[in-house]
């Protein structure tokens, strides 16, 4: 008989190897086999591997929706918000085992416009993009659009080096936040 939380184990179980492996290079079997469930059940509760990697992006989205929330209680100011979040996206780019952003690696995984993984990612960036712009604009930044996209762009950086320079990566892009933030504020 499935347990109630059966879809929470097999999408536990999908992110994991998801994380640890891309989601290209991980097969439904290999799922199954992992969690110790059945193909029925697999596909009772996901119809195909495509909503697994779905409902696996949105999770990784609810996980940025996280990241934001703490920047925002850790810093009191719309400018220091900024960098906590590069200083919080360190945390997680530098941690063991961290293969970059499973978004960022999602859109190349999928090329395809219309394939909802590349939808759900690029709303995702989309999103993202748009919170940081409203972070930036409550600052006294005179081009508030333009150190929103910095600051994205150091994300980015964050998420393509951490994994290679670890720690150093992620003091030398909270550096360069400050620095960007210190200069497109200051006057």
């Amino acid at each position: 008989m499935p347990t109630p939380d059966a879809r929470e184990r097999i999408l536990e179980t999908a992110t994991r190897l998801f994380d640890r492996h891309g989601v290209h290079a991980v097969g439904m079997q290999e799922i199954i086999d992992e969690c110790g469930c059945g193909k029925n059940l697999l596909y009772s509760r996901f119809a195909s591997k495509d909503d697994l990697v779905v409902a696996y992006l949105r999770r990784r989205v609810e996980d940025w929706e996280q990241l934001v929330a703490d920047a925002r209680e850790a810093a009191g100011t719309p400018a220091a918000q900024l960098v906590e979040l590069v200083r919080e996206a360190g945390v997680r780019a530098t941690a063991p085992g961290a293969r970059g952003c499973p978004l960022r690696n999602t859109v190349v995984e999928f090329p395809g416009r219309e394939h909802p993984a590349h939808r759900v990612s690029a709303d995702h960036f989309a999103r993202v993009r748009t919170q940081l712009r409203e972070l930036a604009r409550a600052t006294s930044a005179a081009e508030p659009d333009r150190l929103a996209d910095r600051i994205l762009l150091i994300i980015d950086g964050l998420y393509a080096h951490g994994p290679i320079f670890g720690e150093d990566a992620a003091k030398a892009a909270v550096e360069f936040a400050e620095d960007v933030v210190r200069a497109a504020t200051a006057g």
